[in-house]
């Protein structure tokens, strides 16, 4: 078969890829002993909250019951923007919050936050028809892995390392290290995703701030990656200012409000930068998909999903948060580990300081004990200098997911924890 450039690449073994094919396989993985169920500790699927699930399941039997409502969801294009009258609602949710003054030329919505991103990033970023060249400039990484295989051309992303505040001898903090940080003339757009998967931090406001003004000094978008922020589904433990404005591209997801397989991404941004979205999604997926704009709709119109988020989604991972991180803390003790501050997200991120065996032999030897995590040197897009590819910490760092029922999370840390003290005795 041969294939076309673009064909090369996107058929090629890719980060994202191999991790969701392994995801899918593990339950009929051959290294697992022979009636062990799978603990799935490394995907970002979110939990299933019986009161969200509940809310979902009356609008759909109200969407069976109106013949109406059912063409609309199976049988009725949208236009490429979007279902308009979820982009209004979205609309007048986003100015009740924030005053944001937006119009539904504001608004456009994707088949999920993925598919956003690669729209967005090539829409920004590669190769320009003047011959120059420019790229994703991402403050700091680790960063989400999804990001890693999405542009269309060879050293898409530029990444810099964070600086590292120490907390307590068991905590730490990534923050952005500006001194290190430079927009140039490569520089297409600037990412940031907040809540950080895989690490589950929260730039500050003033982090966001001098980004926003950084961006505007050099004319380059900002885009926020707000699929575990605000307004929903608030998955932030920690102080943090919503930001929108002309010059910044704030995505959203209904994903990890309980609509994953839904796939429902919202993009808010300039009208320039919609009307261009809108064109690129035409293209490319003719019209964006009707579930998950139909599902919710009612909760965005009565900002329902504002209370669900707040009272029901937030408190429901900040409690599987804080007795994950107990339980873990307790099972490492006496080690040198070290866990980045829980402020968000649904995931823990673990560093194993100059362990003797790497997060990738970590992952397979837990991987063959029926425990799934996601080693940390995945999550480095753009770091791709000597120095940076050589960096110890990139391969001293674990993803673990507490998202799913209590008991095989405590199973799973149990296990985690028992494989992370063999491999310091070895």
């Amino acid at each position: 078969m041969k294939l076309s450039s673009f064909g090369e690449k996107f058929t090629s073994k890719a980060g994202i890829t191999s991790l969701m094919d392994d995801l899918g396989n593990a339950l009929s993985s051959s290294s697992i002993a022979s009636g062990q169920e799978m603990i799935m500790m490394g995907g970002g699927n979110p939990a299933h909250i019986p009161e969200v699930q509940d809310v979902f399941k009356k609008r759909l039997s109200h969407i069976l019951a109106s013949k109406q409502d059912f063409q609309r969801l199976i049988g009725i294009y949208d236009p490429p923007q979007g279902n308009v009258e979820f982009v209004q609602a979205i609309c007048d949710l986003l100015n009740d919050q924030y005053g944001w003054g937006l119009g539904p030329e504001n608004i456009a919505l994707t088949n999920g936050s993925q598919a956003a991103f690669f729209m967005l990033f090539n829409m920004f970023a590669g190769d320009f028809p003047d011959d120059s060249k420019k790229q994703i400039q991402l403050p700091l990484a680790p960063e989400y892995i999804g990001y890693s295989d999405a542009g269309l051309v060879d050293s898409f992303f530029k990444a810099n390392r964070p600086s590292i505040e120490h907390i307590d001898t068991t905590t730490f903090k990534y923050h952005i290290d500006f001194e290190q940080f430079n927009v140039t003339p490569s520089t297409g757009a600037i990412c940031v995703s907040r809540p950080t998967n895989p690490t589950g931090n929260v730039l500050t406001d003033d982090e966001i701030s001098r980004l926003d003004a950084l961006a505007r000094q050099h004319d380059v978008p900002l885009i926020i990656d707000g699929a575990y922020g605000t307004p929903f589904p608030n998955l932030i433990f920690s102080e943090a200012r919503p930001v929108w404005n002309e010059n910044t591209i704030l995505c959203l997801s209904l994903s990890k409000f309980g609509l994953p397989a839904a796939r429902t991404g919202v993009v808010i941004a300039s009208e320039e930068i919609i009307k261009a979205l809108s064109g690129v999604n035409a293209i490319m997926n003719l019209a964006t998909g009707s579930f998950g704009s139909l599902l919710a709709l009612d909760l965005v119109k009565s900002k329902e999903i504002i209370r669900l988020s707040n009272e029901v989604v937030r408190p429901y991972y900040l409690e599987k948060a804080q007795r994950a991180e107990a339980l873990l803390r307790a099972q490492l003790q006496g080690l040198p580990f070290a866990l980045h501050k829980v402020e968000g997200a649904m995931f823990l991120w673990l560093w194993l300081k100059n362990c003797p065996v790497t997060n990738q032999e970590l992952y397979e030897r837990l991987k063959a004990k029926g425990v799934l995590i996601v080693s940390g040197h995945h999550f480095f897009p753009g770091l791709d200098s000597t120095d940076d590819l050589n960096w110890q910490h990139r391969n001293e760092c674990l993803r673990i997911t507490y998202s799913q029922n209590e008991a095989l999370v405590e199973k799973g840390l149990k296990i985690i924890a028992q494989e992370i003290h063999q491999a310091y005795q070895s």
